[in-house]
């Protein structure tokens, strides 16, 4: 890919407040028209990440494109082109939903800023409490319309800060829907989020931060092959769960863990061909007696306890590679 087609492209960005360092030198591509899911855990640098993107922060160090423009010399180029929802709704609670929205369309300067209001209203399901005052809304009502709120002027670029936290699933689901609808309608979407099965469901591509950088990246299906696929079984006899601890050893290659109190033994697997009748049928010739055996694909939460755990980062670009 070209430069220009990346709607958020940085190199090195770094940025500190006092003693700590927030961000060491972050690396993000995110292609136009695609869903970004960053993941990390808490202080990570994510949040840093996006009032930086956003220009709400100026970098220390590095440099970033966003929708085509520079961050730091063309900020309030930057600016008019992205939407942003942060973890703080920015609504007026005295106001009600449609003049919050007519308020920010005024602001942006929005041609038929009624008609738009009243499409995002509905996109949002808060037609029916567009006339009350934003103070009677729901956590999850006031998340919606904040949402709303930043989808007026139709942005190139949009930022998500862990934008369905707290959110009833009903409210959840109707978020995801809108933001797929923005990326099949050629918006890109930046979102950061601790809901891992989000990330899954929405995210072209995840970029994993930890320690102010970008650990890994990748479609969520690429990270979890890197991680491997857990497998265990369960004998009745805690005498054989060596013997069966040896056999998962030789098959996968990966460390075997016991759960002494069932008799069990699980392992993550290194080989991609592993099925489990393959499993089933080395523990037998082994004579390994089984009560139970399963061959579960990683989830996200795998990929996100084991690429951002101390020290295994690296173990596993190297294994990548």
């Amino acid at each position: 890919m070209t430069t220009s087609t990346y709607a958020v492209l940085s190199e090195g960005l770094e940025k500190r407040f006092g003693e700590v360092h927030a961000l060491r030198g972050l690396d993000l591509a995110v292609a136009a028209g695609t869903v970004c899911g960053v993941l990390g855990p808490n202080g990570a640098g994510k949040t840093t990440a996006v009032r930086l993107l956003t220009t709400l922060l100026r970098p220390d160090a590095g440099s970033a494109r966003v929708a085509g423009h520079d961050l730091v010399r063309e900020a309030a180029a930057v600016r008019s082109r992205i939407g942003v929802t942060g973890q703080d709704t920015s609504i007026d609670g005295d106001l009600t939903g449609r003049q919050n929205l007519r308020l920010f369309g005024r602001l942006h300067r929005v041609r038929g800023p009624a008609d738009r209001t009243a499409e995002l209203l509905d996109r949002f399901g808060l037609t029916e409490a567009a006339d009350r005052p934003a103070s009677t809304y729901s956590g999850g009502m006031r998340r919606r319309l904040d949402l709303a709120a930043s989808l007026i002027r139709r942005p190139e670029v949009l930022f998500l800060d862990e934008p369905t936290t707290g959110l009833d699933p009903v409210s959840r689901t109707l978020v995801w829907d809108v933001v797929r609808g923005l990326a099949a309608e050629g918006t890109t979407v930046l979102l950061t989020t601790q809901y891992l099965e989000e990330a899954d469901r929405l995210a072209d591509d995840i970029a994993l931060v930890d320690r102010g950088r970008v650990a890994h990246t990748g479609s969520p299906a690429r990270l979890k092959a890197l991680v491997g696929a857990h497998a265990e079984v369960v004998v009745p006899d805690a005498d054989v769960l060596t013997k069966a601890a040896a056999v998962l050893d030789r098959l996968t290659g990966g460390q075997p863990s016991f759960d002494r109190e069932r008799n069990a033994v699980g392992v993550v697997s290194k080989d991609p061909t592993l099925t489990l009748p393959l499993l089933v049928r080395a523990l037998d010739t082994a004579g390994v007696p089984l009560l139970d055996a399963s061959l579960r694909p990683p989830t996200l939460d795998d990929v996100f306890l084991r690429l951002t755990e101390t020290g295994t980062t690296d173990t596993v670009k190297e294994r990548a590679a």
